[in-house]
């Protein structure tokens, strides 16, 4: 074989090993993504856990895995907000961490994780936990919601120390709950489900003076829209938790509640994916989880966003 003709081979095997090193990339790096996996509907990657491990879509469909464990993520504006779970030999706590995963603040923790929310503006983190109990549709079941202030630093460890003014007027109970807390866009106020005298109520909180106010009744996980003006939640069917929730959306200007398409049971706090689009949780009877999709005008149909996926996050 002459020069020529050498390096004319030499070129092509080149070509294919590059080729092949290619493939393996895309092959490995979508091993663990199942069908369903991909991103938001602008192409925004998105966070959720995947077996208690905090992941990113990574396009095209296929899915990053970190060594971060959770029971519950979310993030929002470079925070990115995590409940470590209760060990045989380790309390819970709420960890705090930038982009890169590098942790800022961590805030020990004691019952079992159960909600959690970042703003916005990724400056407060709002969680829920069990403390009595395991699942919203049983009888005695206690839980506490806390926040924190990124940027003062302010604790707030329970919010049943908040004032209360249910039906214009001052309101105190022991058995009150809080629980399912998102924040507008002022950091300040914020909405949450309160839980008392057998009944389950949407509240809006004034985190500044420390009070509470209800709105309306039968709102449970609020989640607030992009521009605010509107909240996905779950709510119990027939006024019944032990037959489970259904999803709606209430303008908050009107009151006004709008089904929306999926007819399944969700028990989860919703979360916008964008101004138009509501993402959900459901679990299997294996225990897997998976992420839907609806739309939030109450029309379309659920589609499957994300397989063994969920604690989902917008896109930033």
């Amino acid at each position: 074989m002459n020069t020529r003709s050498r390096a004319a081979a030499l070129a092509v095997s080149a070509v294919l090993l590059a080729a092949v090193a290619v493939t393996y990339t895309v092959s490995h790096d979508a091993e663990s993504a199942p069908a369903g996996g991909r991103t938001s509907a602008d192409g925004r990657r998105l966070q959720f856990l995947a077996n208690g491990r905090l992941s990113y879509t990574s396009p095209p469909g296929a899915r990053r895995v970190t060594p971060v464990v959770c029971d519950r993520a979310y993030a929002a504006a470079g925070t990115v907000a995590c409940l470590r779970p209760v060990g045989a030999l380790s309390a819970g706590a709420l960890v705090v961490m930038d982009a890169g995963l590098r942790e800022r603040r961590r805030v020990p923790l004691t019952g079992f994780p159960n909600r959690l929310r970042v703003s916005a503006s990724g400056r407060m983190v709002a969680w829920t936990l069990f403390i009595d109990g395991h699942s919203y549709a049983t009888t005695g079941f206690s839980t506490r919601a806390g926040v924190l202030d990124t940027r003062t630093g302010r604790l707030v460890t329970t919010l049943e120390d908040f004032t209360i003014i249910k039906d214009g007027a001052p309101y105190r109970n022991r058995d009150v709950n809080f629980w399912g807390v998102t924040f507008a866009a002022d950091d300040n106020r914020f909405y949450a489900t309160l839980s008392t005298g057998g009944g389950r109520h949407l509240v809006q909180g004034d985190f500044a003076a420390r009070t509470v106010r209800t709105l309306a009744p039968g709102v449970e996980c609020p989640s607030l829209s992009p521009d605010g003006t509107r909240l996905a939640f779950k709510s119990a069917v027939a006024g019944s938790p032990k037959r489970g929730w259904r999803l709606s959306t209430l303008d908050l200007a009107t009151l006004r509640r709008t089904p929306l398409a999926e007819t399944r049971g969700v028990d989860d706090q919703p979360v916008w994916l964008d101004g138009r689009t509501v993402g959900y949780t459901l679990q299997l009877s294996d225990g897997t989880n998976q992420t839907w999709a609806v739309p939030a005008s109450g029309g379309g149909r659920p589609r499957l966003l994300l397989d063994n996926a969920g604690s989902v996050s917008p896109p930033p």
